[in-house]
């Protein structure tokens, strides 16, 4: 999801409390901060030898022992305010950071509103070869050999059966 439709559905519902869904179903703890909005800007050389660029928006999230603290609608658009000299565009996507045991990154796939909760539904990351034309071997012709053909009742012909 990108930051210019994040920041228009927060804007549509101020007084909402914002809810970070795991992939796996499980919520953020309610009394999450935002303590971190961050633009990443990555360069690398992919596999194949290829220059590439790819930029996002990160939240970063973290809770403590104060749980009476609600994030709301509002608040993240002040934080998002506070932010544009650093993000200088609202076409990123966006991603959240949550540590619990390790640090997770989760792309932010939908937003959902539900009894005065916005609800950021997160995704689950893959790795991907990026240049699979030039390292994956050509795809070999398909073979006639099929072990559901095969007379497994015929005696071997020929002597050895690995000649």
């Amino acid at each position: 999801m990108k930051l210019s439709e994040l920041k228009a559905i927060l804007a549509l519902h101020p007084a909402a409390t914002v809810r970070f869904q795991l992939p796996d179903g499980a919520f953020i703890p309610l009394h999450a901060h935002v303590t971190e909005v961050a633009r990443l800007d990555k360069r690398f050389i992919d596999c194949g030898g290829t220059l590439r660029t790819d930029s996002l928006c990160r939240l970063q999230t973290w809770f403590a022992d104060d749980v009476e603290h609600r994030l709301t609608c509002d608040k993240l658009l002040k934080i998002f305010g506070k932010a544009e000299g650093v993000l200088l565009t609202d076409d990123l996507d966006v991603d959240v950071e949550y540590e619990d045991d390790v640090i997770t990154q989760s792309l932010l796939d939908s937003v959902a509103v539900s009894n005065q909760e916005v609800i950021f539904h997160l995704g689950v990351r893959h790795t991907a070869c990026l240049a699979m034309d030039k390292c994956l071997p050509p795809a070999s012709a398909p073979s006639a050999y099929s072990p559901h053909k095969f007379d497994f009742t015929k005696p071997v012909s020929g002597g050895s059966c690995c000649g």
